[in-house]
């Protein structure tokens, strides 16, 4: 049983089962000791995100059979290591974060309001 707790204080939802995320590739942004990255900000990636990601070295869009993945295209939703959304948000193309989806180690990384103004579906935040 998943008792994770989300940034709003409740219960971790999932993120993507389709394409399957998450570190332990559970669906969910959990994090680990041996999740050195902190995989636990569900987004919704765009292609400027996917861009950035590619010119930073993390290819996200091409697919990787020998890992079972199949890349990721505009409106994936994928578990986002926390430092590099920081990093997509300095530089302007954070994508879209679904609150109830990211896990509550985020805050280590990025304060909640920041991520609330970034919130997928949101009267605030980005909404495609």
């Amino acid at each position: 049983m998943n008792t994770s707790k989300n940034v709003l204080g409740g219960a971790l939802l999932a993120c993507s089962y389709s394409p399957l995320t998450g570190f332990y590739r559970t669906g969910c942004c959990e994090t680990g000791p041996d999740d050195l990255g902190r995989h636990v900000v569900c987004v919704k990636v765009d292609a400027a995100f996917l861009d950035f990601s590619r010119r930073a070295g993390n290819d996200l869009s091409t697919p990787r059979p020998e890992y079972r993945f199949a890349g990721l295209k505009p409106g994936d939703r994928w578990c986002l290591c926390a430092l590099r959304w920081k990093e997509a948000l300095d530089a302007g193309v954070a994508p879209p974060v679904i609150l109830e989806a990211t896990h509550e180690a985020a805050l280590r990384v990025i304060d909640l309001d920041t991520l609330k103004a970034h919130a997928y579906g949101t009267a605030h935040g980005p909404s495609a």
